[in-house]
């Protein structure tokens, strides 16, 4: 509980995060923020991707970089958190995401029940799902231990990923999900403005084993040839680069109207999505493929297009309704679906059942569990309509 009755309470967002490059810790500023919470910053971006930190597991010689630019950062989060203690005592630490290590550092300059992780990404089970194993895995599922023992509470985005928890971590979990930020909701557009003439689809990510992109190719150029047949048309647009890529782009290899996009900014990329009519999420077959609601699910529905993704528990759970589900890995299953929606009517149906989930992705509901964890009364304010 907030210890001042009558004042605002106040949290501070802490650690080496990079709010551009993994918005879940902008989600939740914005959802606290819209319930009347002060929310503060001290943050110094690390600038060291999930991909780059996985690589050093390959090449432990790289771990002293990651050490360097800790030290350094950790010297202006140390100061900048001083000052507010000083000046702004928090109520809350809210330590980022990726913040395996920040949380130790939180804990030494602030109590342990004040302190709160956003533990979105077990290590050791990224780890796992990108081929490494052994002694890597287990070091790496050690530090998930550990860190999530320093802090008073541990949010997590899905039950699946609570059951994760080990002993009084778990006690102390809280399922919120990850949510979309307001510019995925202002950048959605009226289906009136979206071509008709062709189904437009999108897919982005890291190409990932967890995201399945060589099946999800797959079930594109299966759904490019049953649009053909039916005088109907599909326009790809896939973002990204990773280790399925080159995968991805041989299943796609002669299927028309493809386009391949290696980055585009944060920024930017609401608007991209928002000027298709599906959003795919994730076809992977793996275990934790299986206990995740990827981004794009969420950010998907908050940008207005319909999403397509696998029929796993977690995304069932969730935002089941609102989705059109698919078999996991099932390529076919993932062809039926697109071509069945260059049908307009087919997309008009799929479109009601998308706008009902976007309310439910809004950085002001997604926290509602966060409030309750931490004691804290809503006075929500509307947040971004």
């Amino acid at each position: 509980m907030t210890d001042r009755v009558g004042d605002v309470p106040k949290v501070l967002a802490f650690g080496t995060y990079d709010a551009g490059r993994h918005p879940r810790i902008a989600v939740l500023i914005e959802g606290l923020r819209a319930h009347g919470v002060d929310v503060r910053q001290v943050n110094r971006p690390l600038g060291l991707s999930t991909a780059d930190r996985v690589s050093m597991l390959r090449r432990p010689w790289r771990v002293a970089i990651l050490a360097a630019k800790l030290v350094w950062r950790w010297a202006g989060l140390t100061r900048g958190a001083l000052r507010e203690k000083r000046s702004n005592p928090p109520d809350f630490v809210l330590v980022g995401y990726l913040g395996h290590f920040d949380v130790f550092l939180a804990r030494l300059l602030f109590s342990k029940p004040r302190t709160v992780l956003d533990h979105l990404l077990f290590a050791g089970d990224t780890a796992a799902d990108r081929g490494e194993g052994g002694w890597r895995v287990r070091l790496l599922r050690a530090l998930d231990g550990a860190a999530t023992a320093q802090a008073g509470i541990v949010i997590v985005d899905t039950d699946e990923h609570l059951a994760m928890l080990k002993g009084a971590a778990r006690r102390r979990g809280v399922v919120v999900p990850v949510g979309a930020t307001g510019a995925w909701f202002a950048a959605a557009v009226q289906p009136s403005d979206l071509a008709v003439h062709a189904l437009r689809v999108v897919f982005y990510g890291l190409f990932t084993p967890l995201q399945g992109a060589p099946m999800i190719a797959e079930g594109l150029a299966r759904a490019a040839h049953l649009a053909e047949q039916s005088g109907a048309r599909i326009e790809v647009t896939m973002v990204g680069t990773g280790q399925d890529l080159d995968a991805a782009r041989r299943g796609l290899a002669g299927v028309p109207q493809v386009r391949w996009i290696d980055w585009v900014e944060p920024a930017d990329l609401p608007r991209l999505v928002a000027a298709h009519d599906v959003c795919l999420g994730i076809m992977s077959t793996t275990p934790k493929g299986r206990r995740v609601v990827p981004n794009k699910v969420y950010q998907g529905l908050a940008a207005g297009c319909v999403v397509v993704t696998a029929n796993t528990p977690a995304q069932a759970r969730t935002l089941g309704k609102h989705l059109r589900m698919v078999e996991a890995g099932n390529a076919e299953a993932l062809g039926r679906e697109l071509a069945k929606l260059t049908d307009q009517a087919q997309l008009s149906k799929a479109r009601e059942q998308a706008a009902g989930g976007r309310e439910l992705v809004r950085p002001q509901r997604i926290v509602a569990p966060l409030l309750q964890a931490m004691g804290i009364k809503s006075e929500d304010r509307g947040g971004e309509r």
